[in-house]
């Protein structure tokens, strides 16, 4: 199969279903593409270099964590398609899940985009990033089951932290955020995020 480009006025929404969506992405893999519950295409930009600094930076520090502690569950990139119990299929910038849930998968479910909301993300703010837009997907991933979620912005130097049924807290300028009983022992240093 030859591969097109194309573009999509911004203007005009695309909608696929789940099925659409797999397809698409599976010959279109340079792509970051996500799926809103509503089924319109979401094709995101490659991020610039600060934005991509940080994001591995943060990648490295729950990933070094989640490797001492893998019997409590596993890491995962920006890379990694979620379907939603809405039916969205998001890929946040950094995710984790618990141990017994991706047990609890059969090896289809585990290659393919993991049928599970996970239970810890992290969305981080890039420059061409609309603040709101980050703010309603991180409800959209508290709202289908995510324990706990951080939204980086290094803009305004601030994490939104959302959990669950408490209200929304925002730090300012943090050295570091704790994740608490969801994560127990990780701490993300953000003095090295924030660069």
């Amino acid at each position: 199969m030859q591969t097109l480009t194309f573009e999509i006025p911004s203007n005009l929404a695309l909608h696929v279903t789940p099925d659409e969506f797999a397809a698409i992405a599976a010959v279109n893999r340079d792509l970051r593409l996500e799926r809103a519950a509503d089924g319109t295409l979401i094709v995101s930009p490659p991020t610039g270099g600060e934005s991509g600094h940080r994001n591995l930076n943060i990648s490295i520090q729950l990933g070094t964590w989640s490797e001492v502690n893998q019997t409590l569950g596993i890491a995962f990139d920006s890379s990694t398609g979620f379907v939603l119990p809405n039916e969205a299929i998001r890929a946040p910038d950094v995710s984790w899940l618990s141990r017994e849930r991706w047990d609890s998968l059969s090896q289809d479910e585990k290659e393919g985009f993991v049928p599970l909301c996970p239970d810890f993300v992290i969305e981080l703010r890039s420059k061409s990033d609309r603040l709101s837009t980050l703010q309603a997907k991180m409800r959209e991933y508290i709202d289908n089951g995510a324990r706990l979620g951080w939204l980086i912005d290094p803009q305004n130097r601030s994490v939104e932290i959302y959990r669950g049924e408490q209200d929304l807290e925002v730090l300012d300028n943090p050295s570091e955020v704790s994740g608490g009983e969801v994560l127990p022992g990780f701490t993300l240093n953000l003095k090295r995020v924030w660069g």
